[in-house]
């Protein structure tokens, strides 16, 4: 991957008659991972949703600086929202291969990204029976399985123990260590390598 940059100019957020923040200048860098810090109320899932295209700014505008080709915005980006997105009634490796095939089969095969996560020899359990934290290590798979320039995390290391938070931190490094960008939301200290801090305010 090449030096890239995920560039924010001028954003603004409301949420029914209240502004969550205005005229927000975001820039999340190639190789290093920008933390979006402030208390509950701020804004800081609805910013990272307005740089993944999940949602409209009020104003602003958003773009990919220093990128090869013309590929759309979204088709570089990963989110990883709170919703684990996993199908109780189909396995953990049909979920997987799901997501593989939607987001593009250009990363680890399925197995090989259950190994890595902590949940290899698992594949054949429906996804009904995992628990929230294998669920949430299935959801991170997706990050493996397809190749994407920005990963956009919201809380990512919920539910996951120490263990597996810090398994998680050496995929966001070895991401970033490839020229990745990482934008991520999170209120728990996580090993990123590399990284600066957004802080958003306080509610009014």
């Amino acid at each position: 991957m090449g030096q890239v940059a995920l560039v924010g100019e001028k954003l603004s957020c409301r949420r029914g008659l209240r502004e969550l923040f205005s005229g927000l200048d975001v820039r999340g860098a190639s190789g290093r991972a920008l933390v979006v810090t402030g208390p509950n109320g701020v804004g800081k899932s609805s910013l990272l949703r307005i740089l993944a295209g999940l949602m409209d700014a009020s104003a602003g505008t958003i773009r990919l600086d220093g990128a090869a080709g013309d590929a759309p915005l979204r088709e570089e980006i990963h989110y990883l929202g709170h919703e684990d997105a996993v199908k109780g009634a189909l396995s953990t490796a049909a979920n997987l291969d799901f997501w593989r095939r939607v987001l593009g089969a250009n990363g680890l095969p399925v197995e090989a990204a259950l190994d890595e996560v902590g949940l290899g020899g698992l594949g054949r359990l429906r996804g009904a029976v995992l628990s929230a934290g294998q669920k949430r290590r299935l959801a991170i798979a997706r990050l493996l399985v397809s190749r994407r320039r920005v990963w956009i995390l919201d809380e990512p290391t919920t539910a996951l123990d120490t263990a597996a938070q810090a398994r998680f931190c050496g995929f966001v490094r070895a991401h970033l260590s490839g020229g990745g960008i990482v934008v991520a939301a999170t209120h728990a200290p996580l090993d990123f390598g590399p990284a600066d801090e957004l802080r958003l305010g306080r509610p009014a």
